[in-house]
């Protein structure tokens, strides 16, 4: 079971010792291990046969012809070996390995009476990867970042089991683990303050065993008090055993009706999606479905089957699972005296990752207690019936009305939205779907408030309470997102933005309580703790759980260091992550700490408050229900005057330093260096063996380029990214991660950037290799024939012009251009819906007739002539608008070369070196390109 996607030397030869390995004679082939070639053809013999293949193959092309392509490809296929029989159902039926009962009789039991799961070990027998030796125990994790969370792993067996296949009883074990109404475990351990998330699932899923998961993460107060927790969740599931157990045909059954119901209606009303990822999932359930059942697999499911549903209950046991607690003080005494701990044991270290852990095997008290709870918390209860199931699966345009006024000869696809609302306070789009033909519908809303990001504290006060309305509502509404309508409130700098999207007939019902929950929460939260205790404990949690993660930044990988260092130089106004984590802890947090009161008051004031907003109406809804939509909008949100033009918050990109510039600020010296700026960072983690460098090749705003600059940008950044990659990272071997970019900052910037990541090579090296591959890809450019150009032209255009082939990427499209426009003043307020096609425009090539388009360039010659002067210009070392910039990160192991540049001129080495730069920087024009 021990499989990873990576591995060493000591590994991959089976156990050899890489210091043994060598030309002297006392040196042992492959280090003392065995030969991974040999391994691997060994591998290869045994694995890649005819029998051990599924082909799924998807086109355009006839029958006939994709057969015809298949014998070619796949006709030297060898034969498989005699007698062989493949890993899966399918085969496995066939040969008699597996047994379905015959008509009248029930699955095979025991001499126990106890069901008989073909599937379970039969794969690697006699071996079982999870046996009782490995089942029974608490393991204690240290992570590497802050995180603390509590999983229970159970082994049951396979999911596709004959005995389960039908019935499938785990999914309505996961359902009711997982749920998250009044009454529910979810509920109870939010309320408490002990968790922060909670789910319930299949944690691993093989060919003979599979592991159910229930995992949470863990609040500081959750992990100091984890026996609770866990005392909780077998309460929880002994409620849940004794409705399978004494109501055979109860609420139990009724669940796996509404559950059995949902799937249905999700089935038939599936839409397309991408054909890579149909193919290969669809050539993959080849090995256990039939050709007939493919397209339905897994959504089909049988009557609920009660005497499976015990089988599977009796594995959810504590001396059937394994509970893995994770959390960085486990060392502390406090903790060890908790009973679910291995305190009693010595810390051990994993042999791959250098983990710390321990583990003891669970008590047989304790076992019976969790088993067989005293008493089950009088707080904890089934959850009722879902009231969100649609029932009205009806089509708008099928309407009498909508029927009329269908025109055959349009393509609805191309019809852009129609601005239905036009107010000072709303502007709302509508289109009412005829494409896709699925009954659903979305709507999205934003709220623009310059109040949001005014200072470190508001931002931060909002981002608390966006925690706290996500776990309020799911509460409410919890039923609707299993009943497929989905909400989402979030916040960002400059906007609150909200959506639900579904089936149509319950979206204004949720819209409804999801607005009016908002209102009713900020005033219980301004009613303080006193009134509402556990809402202040849910205040709590949610500002411990964002501390936690605003922390963990530190532990970003470089590379991404390097990016959110860019981000702090390039971008206004911006705040630190630094200030974020000071609003919430130390001597200036605890002098004015964060209240309850003041974060309901802050959101009141950005939700309520004097905003604009914009909204979209789609999908299976018609323009009166979607003008109903904007009246609750309006009613609920929009009390107040709106913002004017000039009160509309608007963040800046700022140009870099040409040569020249940065002479001029820095001094004559930088001039000599080929990157004038260099922003130096120092990895956090002691246990960080990565460097990594963002060389940022600054070009213009998105303004200054236009539809031809941007085109050319989106090409040369399309042909970089194989060329750096096969340089950086095949040819030259410096680290898995290798991309070049092109990346757009808030406020209309625009640059190609070249990333790696390498553990073997500084950053300064990185550097240097990077800008060596810029100047080999200007010979690779103007080594290119022109009939390359054409090629990649149109490979980008193909990619821009690609159709939408469900409705959730029209709203995407659509809703993405509607927001581009709410920075802008009045004269750009019109979205360009065909802003793509003009884009798509300017590298249509047609070397007999032009392209038709605005743009000069017209045939292939000359957009090879225009790519290089557009690198010439921006990227080429001599020019003198070349604005390059490098962000680079060391290991701790580095330390001392990153120590010895601060201070030189040119390098920046705290973000107090970078808000001085950005003083001497001029602003890139904001106003959009179309």
């Amino acid at each position: 079971f021990s499989k990873f996607g990576c591995g060493n030397y000591n590994t991959l030869t089976d156990g050899g010792d890489p210091e043994l390995k060598g030309e002297e004679e006392s040196s042992l082939e492959f280090g003392g291990g065995s030969s991974p070639r040999e391994a691997l053809v060994q591998f290869w013999t045994d694995k890649y046969h005819a029998g051990n293949i599924r082909l799924c193959v998807v086109g355009r092309a006839s029958l006939d012809e994709l057969q015809k392509t298949v014998e070619q490809a796949f006709g030297d296929v060898r034969p498989p070996p005699e007698g062989f029989v493949a890993n899966g159902l399918v085969d496995q039926f066939k040969a008699g390995v597996l047994k379905l009962p015959e008509d009248g009789e029930s699955h095979q039991r025991d001499e126990n009476g106890d069901f008989v799961f073909q599937t379970e070990h039969l794969t690697y027998a006699p071996n079982v990867a999870f046996g009782p030796n490995e089942l029974g125990l608490i393991r204690e994790v240290i992570p590497l970042v802050e995180s603390r969370s509590l999983k229970i792993l159970s082994a049951v067996p396979p999911s596709d089991d004959p005995v389960l296949a039908e019935s499938k009883p785990f999914r309505v074990l996961s359902h009711l683990v997982g749920h998250e109404s009044p009454g529910s475990l979810h509920h109870l351990l939010m309320e408490e303050g002990w968790v922060s998330s909670l789910s319930s699932g299949t944690g691993v899923a093989a060919s003979d065993l599979s592991l159910t998961s229930l995992g949470m993460s863990l609040t500081p107060k959750g992990m100091r008090e984890r026996d609770q927790v866990l005392a909780k969740t077998w309460q929880w599931l002994a409620l849940i055993k004794d409705a399978v157990l004494n109501d055979p045909h109860g609420v139990i059954e009724q669940y796996h009706n509404e559950m059995k119901v949902l799937a249905d209606t999700s089935f038939k009303f599936r839409e397309n999606g991408d054909p890579t990822n149909f193919c290969s999932s669809a050539a993959e359930r080849l090995f256990d479905y039939e050709p007939s059942k493919l397209l339905l697999g897994s959504a089909e499911a049988g009557d609920y089957d009660v005497e499976v549903a015990r089988a599977f209950l009796k594995r959810m046991t504590p001396e059937n699972s394994l509970i893995i607690i994770t959390g960085p003080e486990l060392g502390e005494k406090e903790l060890e005296e908790a009973v679910a701990s291995a305190g009693e044991e010595a810390w051990q270290t994993e042999d791959r990752y250098g983990g710390k852990y321990r583990q003891v095997r669970i008590s047989e008290d304790l076992a019976k207690g969790w088993n067989q709870p005293a008493e089950i918390d009088p707080r904890l209860r089934l959850p009722g019936l879902n009231e969100f199931i649609p029932e009205d699966l009806s089509l708008r345009c099928d309407d009498e009305e909508s029927k009329a006024a269908f025109d055959p000869e349009i393509d609805y696809r191309e019809q852009h939205p129609d601005l239905i609302v036009d107010t000072p306070k709303l502007r709302m789009w509508h289109k009412m779907d005829r494409t896709f033909r699925v009954p659903k519908s979305s709507i999205r809303l934003q709220l623009t408030s310059p109040n949001i990001y005014r200072t470190p504290r508001t931002i931060t006060l909002n981002r608390i309470f966006q925690k706290v309305l996500q776990d309020d509502l799911n509460s409410y509404v919890y039923d609707a997102s299993v009943a497929g309508c989905n909400y989402r409130v979030s916040v960002a700098p400059s906007y609150y933005a909200l959506s639900v999207s579904g089936y149509s007939e319950k979206l204004p019902h949720l819209l409804d309580v999801v607005t009016s929950r908002i209102a009713s929460l900020i005033e219980e939260m301004k009613e303080g703790e006193e009134a509402h205790p556990a809402l202040e404990k849910l205040f709590s949690k949610s500002k411990d759980d964002l501390l936690r993660q605003t922390k963990n930044y530190v532990y970003d990988s470089p590379y991404e260091t390097a990016t959110y260092n860019f981000r702090m130089l390039c971008e206004t106004p911006v705040w630190h992550v630094k200030d974020y984590i000071g609003e919430m802890e130390g001597p200036e947090a605890e002098a004015e700490p964060l209240s309850m009161k003041e974060c309901a008051e802050a959101a009141e004031e950005c939700l309520f408050g004097r905003t604009k907003a914009v909204s979209l109406c789609i999908g299976n809804i018609d323009e009166k229900g979607s003008k109903e939509v904007a009246d609750l909008i309006s009613n609920n949100f929009l009390k107040k005057r709106p913002l004017s033009d000039d009160e509309t918050p608007r963040f800046r990109s700022l140009r870099m330093p040409n040569k020249a510039e940065a002479m001029h600020i820095f001094g004559e010296s930088v001039g000599s260096r080929e990157v004038p700026i260099v922003y130096e960072d120092l990895a956090h983690s002691e246990d960080e063996e990565n460097n990594a460098v963002d060389l940022m090749m600054q070009t213009a705003s998105s303004f200054e380029l236009g539809f031809e600059g941007l085109a050319l940008q989106e090409l040369i950044a399309s042909m970089a990214y194989n060329s750096a990659f096969n340089q950086l990272r095949t040819k030259e071997q410096l680290g898995y991660i290798v991309a070049a970019v092109v990346k757009k900052s808030t406020g209309g910037g625009n640059g190609l950037h070249v990333i790696v990541q390498s553990s073997s090579t500084l950053p300064p090296e990185l550097e240097e290799r990077c800008l060596r591959w810029v100047e080999q890809f200007r010979k690779e450019l103007e080594e290119m024939p022109d009939s390359r150009f054409a090629m990649e032209a149109a490979a980008v255009k193909a990619n821009l012009l690609e159709k939408d082939i469900k409705l959730a990427e029209e709203i995407s499209s659509v809703w993405g251009e509607i927001l581009s426009t709410v920075p802008h003043s009045e004269h750009f307020k019109n979205p360009d819906f065909d802003r793509i096609e003009k884009f798509a425009d300017v590298l249509t090539l047609d070397d007999k007739q032009g392209n038709g388009s605005e743009s000069s360039i017209k045939t292939a010659a000359q957009l090879k002539e225009k790519v290089l002067e557009f690198y010439d210009k921006y990227f080429s070392p001599d020019s003198p608008d070349r604005r390059v910039v490098s962000s680079r990160v060391y290991n701790r192991k580095a330390k001392a070369v990153y120590e010895e540049n601060i201070g030189t001129p040119g390098f920046i080495s705290s973000y107090d070196d970078s808000r001085k730069l950005k003083q001497m920087l001029t602003a890139f024009p904001t106003a959009p390109y179309w």
